[in-house]
Parts: structure tokens; sequence; C-alpha cells
């Protein structure tokens, strides 16, 4: 079967098109014929260097396909079932078929594109638990970073969807996306003054949760935006490549907590964390919840849907198609 495989960490041109025996699924794993695999920021980490993995490693943690075989253990009744599921190790899901565990494997609504369930079913997971995890009440204002992002876009509706005002930073040329996926505000983070902005939105107090994927500068910058004495903030990517600096005697002066939501997240019970990305299949099924597809590309232009996510140029999931 053909997969695309890192041999070597660099530029996109790295991932190369290879053939593979096709995988047996162990216990517990079942094995997909991948339609779709979902293209994600911790991809363009690991390919790039940032965060090595052992070599040779093919990218994909999600993959949307229909499982054609079972290992020992599993319920047989998701043999033939369109799914979405999560990869296992080190073969992931930019190859014409993957393992995934059974655990993690969830037939796809009737109602719901192969596509929509790809994107939303971990996505919408991982914002739903960290609006939870960081305690998101209806009466919070909340600062979203790469708010038109894949997770972005999604923790903006499921914000909106809990009573909360939100602000949406992004790129200049994504704030019409901004605003279309619900946010209140949309300001630039490329502005200066960005953090004034957000404290001019909110009467002065600043944002009462703060949600950054970004690190570095733009995470730095969005904790000066977080109302003094009350403020949250909750640290989940460095798409910028770096982790922001904290400063203790800052953070105790102004009354500022920070959480990594991920780490929490990551932390639940099996069965919550499954019950997180079923309630975000539902919640895109009866349409309360709708992610956007930036774009789709065959798995050969693997580099292709990589640079077009690390150049900024993409509004929602970028999508691999075999």
């Amino acid at each position: 079967m053909r997969v695309i495989r890192v041999n070597r960490f660099g530029e996109p041109d790295v991932l190369v098109i290879d053939d593979v025996v096709t995988p047996e699924p162990a216990a517990g794993q079942v094995l997909v014929d991948v339609r779709m695999a979902g293209v994600v920021y911790g991809d363009v980490i690991v390919r790039s260097g940032r965060y090595p993995l052992p070599l040779p490693w093919t990218p994909g943690v999600e993959v949307a396909g229909r499982v054609v075989a079972a290992g020992q253990g599993v319920d047989e009744s998701l043999l033939g079932k369109t799914v979405v599921a999560t990869t296992v190790g080190q073969a992931g899901g930019y190859a014409e078929r993957a393992l995934a565990t059974a655990a993690y494997t969830f037939p796809v609504p009737d109602e719901l594109e192969l596509d929509v369930a790809l994107a939303v079913f971990q996505a919408g997971a991982v914002a739903r638990g960290m609006l939870s995890v960081m305690r998101l009440s209806g009466d919070d204002t909340v600062l979203i970073t790469a708010a038109a992002g894949r997770i972005g876009s999604l923790l903006v509706q499921s914000a909106k969807s809990q009573g909360a005002t939100v602000i949406g930073a992004a790129s200049r040329e994504k704030l019409t996306a901004v605003t279309e996926f619900g946010a209140d505000h949309a300001i630039d983070y490329g502005a200066a003054d960005w953090p004034d902005q957000v404290r001019e939105v909110t009467g002065g107090r600043g944002a009462d949760l703060v949600l950054d994927a970004v690190g570095g500068q733009t995470a730095t910058r969005a904790q000066a935006a977080a109302a003094d004495g009350a403020g949250r903030i909750g640290l989940y990517g460095f798409a910028s490549g770096q982790w922001p600096a904290l400063d203790a005697q800052t953070l105790g002066r102004r009354g500022l907590t920070v959480s990594g939501p991920l780490g929490m997240l990551f932390r639940k019970s099996d069965a919550e964390q499954r019950d997180d990305a079923e309630q975000a299949l539902a919640a895109a099924a009866r349409g309360e919840l709708t992610p956007r597809i930036h774009a789709h590309f065959p798995l050969e232009r693997a580099a292709d849907a990589h640079r077009e996510l690390e150049g900024r140029r993409s509004i929602g999931a970028i999508v691999l198609t075999s």
C-alpha cells in the first residue's frame, strides 16, 4: 500500500510516497481503509524536527474510512462501518490503510459528510473538553487566538453556544471568517495595539479566559489582555515554534492563573474522552458545530498541504484524500 513517509526532518519536501506492507491489527485495534486523513499542525511540528519522533515516521493522527479488519477483543460490529478514528504509533493516517485504536473509533452519523466528521470528531472534542477544564461560564469573556484555525474556529462556536462573549484573534485577512464563526469581536493580532483593543471592547477589564495555540510573542501579548485578578490562561500549543516566557512575579502581581488544558484533557478517563468526541459528532449532526474545510489534497500532494498550513493560509481544516 502507499504511504507518506518522513525519513529525515526538514521542509515539506521530506514527505515522500513509499510502498509498505499492509499492517495487521493487533488486539484492540482496527484496520481502516483510509478515504481521508486530517492534516494538523502537530504533523508540521514533528516533520520540521521541532518535536522529533523516531524515524521513519508516517504523519496523520486522524483518519476517516471503512473498517476492513479487526484485532482480538474488538467489537465485530465495527467491521464494514464507515468511521472516523485516531491512529496508532508511528504508522499514521497519511496512507491508503492505517491502524486505529478501536476504543477511539466512531461510526459516522448518516447526517454528516465524511470530511465534516473527520474535521470535527477530535478537534470538536478538544474544544469541548478545554472549555470544560478551563471552567468557562456564560458570564465569561473569552479570548481565542488562531480563531480561524481548525480548533480555534470550533472553540469560538462552542464558547458562543455556552453563552460566553467571544473575542477571536487572527491575522487581518481571516477576520471575516472569525466573525462568521460567531465571534462577537474579531481582532487582528498583527496590530501593535491588539491587547489594548481587547481591553477596549471589554470596558477596560480584559478577558476572563484566554486560550492560546500560537505561543511566542502572541501568547505573551494575549496574557497582557487577561483580566487582572481573575484572568485564566490556557496554553495548548506553540504553532510559532516557541512556548511563551512566563514571569512568575508578573503573574503573581496581576493575579493570573496559567494552565495546560490539553494535559488536563489527556488525563481524563477514556470514557470521558470518548464522550467528548461523541458529543462533538452529535453536535455537528444537529448543525450546532460546523467545521470549515479549507482544502482537499490528494495523498501525493501532502507536501503542498503542509505548505498551505505552515504558510498560515488555511481557514479551518485541511484534508488529504487517498
